[in-house]
């Protein structure tokens, strides 16, 4: 039996890891203690005010605004990043998450932040070797190393709560070791109480939301990433629906115990590198796969994959797309969600405003009492079905950034403030939300309308209406003018009759 170790002195000290993540435990552990962990999500704001300080001295010694102010957006953009990878958990999650709202920054910006989100898993603190042999013994049992012909004791890859090893199987084969980080589950689950203090102050932004259901959504959906055994379910689930298939591979599960999980390995090219260097060729492929994999995952599963970021996906030398880490899948679709899709679908595309409005209603997206702008509304969700209706369309950074910013407009008249979601949508609004920020870094071109419809007839029954009134609809399609002159055409009849 072979085994690839590394030498007895601390990895972070021969690296210089240790000196990056300042503080960070020696183990390479999160901080589990919560006021630890508080304390160092607090000193972000206080930091952004030194570094703020700091600017004006630098502005008297007569160094440009320009340049101080991208300084300080570099240094803040590194720390945030440094704190969430070095505390894992949830807040690696946030991070993973920030990676759509970076896209609403201006592009000199964002570059900063773009380039601290791209490092965050990779510079996490990694386990000490023997962390890791100590979290494999108590999941798999001290004689561990008689399943594996080789373990290599250096991470391959970290996740948000564990980090991956590669090894060789008994048997030969090359799998992945994914360990849990001794203490995340305590310190996801403080993580979630923050959460629920933090998300009192929501209704500033969202008065309209019912956060409390909204908040408990996503903390459950958080709470499934801690049990292995459901996500070895969920792989073993993915691995049976898509075996053999020509677009996809998921590797099957080799064994799972406790905070453990062994998989099959999967070689290549992560799609963080397509974002970076990939030709529009190998983008538009990797992303159309990824639409098409989370739109037909619940129709060949049963469940929704809920966490498509780009480290969770590679292109194969074969050219399928590998996909991994299926911690995150829930039961769907929800009750009515399909209903809802029907008809807020007919509505935007083949009604005009009092469809609209009775269609949010109906599916629960405003509360009862609350009267919302629904000319707003239909002109913030037009974008979203110009990528439905059109042969080909192309998802860029530039257009989700336009997409966010009303989203995220803090004016009272924001129609968003008025709105809310059933709680049962919040994992289905992860995953969408993750998936569109994927394929805009992507800047992926093709048929998205196409591709959308082929996995949800619901949808394809309203564009078949559309086209069957006007078979070569214009590019693109004019919704908001075809909404007004239905609206005159029925007041029009309405004054005839």
């Amino acid at each position: 039996m072979s085994f690839r170790r590394v030498g007895d002195r601390p990895e972070n000290e021969r690296t210089g890891a240790g000196r990056a993540w300042g503080r960070a435990r020696r183990d390479g552990n999160p901080p589990g203690h919560r006021m630890v962990r508080s304390a160092k999500l607090a000193a972000l704001p206080v930091a952004f005010a030194g570094r703020r300080a700091a600017g004006v001295g630098k502005r008297a010694l007569g160094r440009s605004p320009a340049e101080i102010e991208h300084e300080i957006q570099v240094r803040t953009a590194q720390h945030i990043f440094e704190v969430l990878g070095e505390l894992k958990g949830c807040a690696a999650k946030l991070g993973q998450l920030l990676a759509i709202y970076e896209l609403a920054l201006p592009p000199a910006l964002a570059e900063p932040y773009r380039t601290a989100l791209s490092r965050l898993q990779d510079s996490a603190p990694p386990m000490l070797p023997r962390t890791v042999h100590a979290a494999v013994a108590e999941s798999l049992g001290a004689d561990w190393r008689d399943r594996f012909a080789e373990f290599d004791d250096r991470r391959a890859a970290a996740a948000s709560i564990g980090q991956v090893h590669r090894a060789v199987w008994h048997d030969g084969r090359p799998v992945a070791v994914k360990i849990m980080y001794p203490g995340a589950r305590a310190a996801v689950l403080g993580d979630l109480e923050e959460l629920r203090r933090i998300s009192a102050l929501a209704p500033v932004f969202a008065p309209g939301a019912d956060i409390k259901s909204l908040t408990e959504a996503l903390a459950a959906s958080v709470r499934a990433e801690l049990d292995y055994v459901a996500e070895a379910d969920n792989q073993r689930a993915f691995a049976a629906a898509y075996a053999d298939d020509p677009d996809f591979q998921i590797p099957r599960v080799v064994a799972q115990q406790g905070d453990v999980v062994v998989s099959e390995w999967l070689d290549g090219v992560p799609l963080p590198r397509l974002i970076a260097s990939g030709s529009q060729a190998e983008r538009d492929r990797a992303g159309m796969l990824v639409l098409r994999f989370v739109l037909s995952a619940w129709q060949r599963t049963g469940l929704l994959y809920c966490d498509p970021h780009p480290g969770n996906f590679r292109m194969l030398p074969d050219g399928r797309l590998g996909v991994v880490d299926f911690g995150a899948c829930t039961p769907f679709p929800p009750d009515g969600f399909l209903d809802a899709v029907s008809g807020i679908g007919e509505a935007l595309v083949n009604g005009g405003g009092p469809e609209l409005r009775a269609a949010i209603r109906t599916h629960g997206f405003v509360d009862p009492a609350r009267d919302f702008d629904v000319d707003a509304l239909g002109k913030q969700l037009e974008p979203f079905v110009e990528p439905l209706l059109a042969p080909t369309f192309q998802l860029s950074t530039r257009w989700l950034r336009k997409r966010v910013l009303r989203a995220l407009d803090l004016r009272l008249t924001n129609v968003n403030r008025e709105l809310t979601m059933p709680a049962d949508y919040t994992p289905f609004a992860r995953c969408v939300l993750t998936a569109a920020g994927l394929m805009c870094q992507l800047h992926v071109q093709g048929p998205i309308g196409a591709e959308i419809q082929r996995w949800s007839p619901e949808l394809a029954e309203v564009v078949d209406r559309y086209r069957s009134r006007a078979p070569e609809p214009p590019e693109p399609a004019d919704l908001d003018a075809a909404r007004r002159r239905r609206a005159r055409a029925a007041s029009s009849a309405e004054a005839a009759g």
